[in-house]
């Protein structure tokens, strides 16, 4: 399994999202997604969290909350652990992105964004602003078989 991170820069009523568009053979190609990447050796949810902002976009993470962990599991791709972070607060100027397009969307444009299926559940649970969870995701392709929060069964419909 590796480890990444996945963070949503919020201000004002709308999401920093990437929409993947510039790297070959990329799983999330064309989808919309929040910012982050795999873990280096050595470093914290926290620390790549970080990293993975600032070499993204270009900003200096002040503020933040630690939401929760997936655990994606997939016929096609290596298992993850992705830690969620939600991020309120930040310093610097905003730049040029290499793995897609930064773009600014409105909260309530965020549901018709072309992303995964369990994304939009954990996206629900972050803005829900309630306990650090835990969400398991089993893929076969792009389809969702299966998602639990915190080791029971969910129907992904109710999100």
């Amino acid at each position: 399994m590796i480890s990444s991170t996945l963070c949503y820069l919020f201000k004002d009523g709308r999401y920093l999202m990437l929409h993947r568009t510039k790297k070959e053979h990329d799983a999330n190609r064309d989808k919309w997604i929040g910012i982050g990447g795999k873990f280096e050796e050595g470093e914290s949810p926290e620390d790549c969290m970080r990293r993975e902002v600032l070499e993204e976009t270009g900003l200096s993470v002040t503020c933040f909350r630690y939401s929760g962990i997936v655990t994606f599991v997939s016929d096609r791709w290596k298992g993850e652990f992705m830690h969620l972070f939600l991020i309120t607060d930040w310093t610097g100027t905003l730049r040029t992105c290499d793995e897609g397009d930064l773009e600014w969307v409105a909260e309530e444009k965020m549901p018709q964004l072309p992303a995964w299926a369990g994304d939009k559940i954990f996206f629900s649970l972050m803005n829900r602003g309630g306990p650090f969870f835990s969400l398991k995701l089993t893929y076969a392709g792009e389809d969702l078989l299966s998602a639990e929060l915190d080791g029971r069964p969910i129907d992904p419909s109710d999100y």
